[in-house]
């Protein structure tokens, strides 16, 4: 167990070290590498991660309070039963990152790459999706209500059962993806019927 508060790394290599069940409050780490890391059940409070490489790092039951991760790569880390809180994500790549049972509470997760992704019956209500490329994810009985899904690419994306009431879908392409038994506010279901060519009085 460690803790650290109010610290500065830049361009530090943590590669393949033991930094498990530690806290990190209100540390800065910029474009530092985490390659192979162990971090399970790491607590990050206020902490920002810039340009930071976390590619095959474990960070299973890690949590993450009011943190920033912006332009990070997590390739193949693996989240299992992770938890980010009001965290900023932005432009951060989880390309085959493992992220079953994930906890995601709000927080800005725009521009980032979640292609294939499972987020199946995940609450991600009030999330910001911002351009997101969730090609193909799963996200099957997802609670989205009022999450920000503005020009998010959804090509093939499963949302069968997902709840979309109160969600920001401009510039969404509603051919790209399955919506069967998805539910819709109404001026969703209008803007869907619209991009079908339907005439809506």
């Amino acid at each position: 167990m460690y803790l650290y508060t109010d610290q500065t790394y830049n361009e530090v290599d943590f590669s393949h070290k033991d930094l498990r069940e530690g806290e990190l409050r209100g540390c800065t780490f910029t474009k530092c590498r985490f390659r192979g890391t162990r971090m399970e059940e790491v607590l990050t409070s206020g902490s920002q991660f810039i340009d930071c490489d976390f590619s095959g790092a474990a960070l299973n039951a890690s949590t993450h309070e009011r943190s920033a991760f912006t332009n990070c790569r997590f390739q193949s880390a693996n989240l299992f039963v992770a938890k980010f809180q009001e965290c900023k994500m932005v432009g951060s790549d989880f390309t085959e990152a493992n992220l079953d049972g994930i906890t995601i509470l709000r927080g800005d997760w725009s521009y980032t790459s979640l292609r294939l992704v499972q987020l199946s019956k995940q609450q991600l209500r009030g999330v910001r999706f911002v351009e997101a490329d969730l090609y193909d994810a799963k996200l099957d009985k997802a609670d989205l209500r009022d999450a920000d899904l503005t020009r998010a690419h959804l090509a093939k994306a499963r949302l069968q059962g997902a709840d979309l009431r109160g969600a920001v879908l401009d510039g969404v392409d509603f051919k790209s993806f399955d919506i069967k038994g998805a539910r819709l506010d109404t001026a969703q279901a209008i803007a869907f019927a619209r991009s079908y060519g339907a005439k809506v009085d």
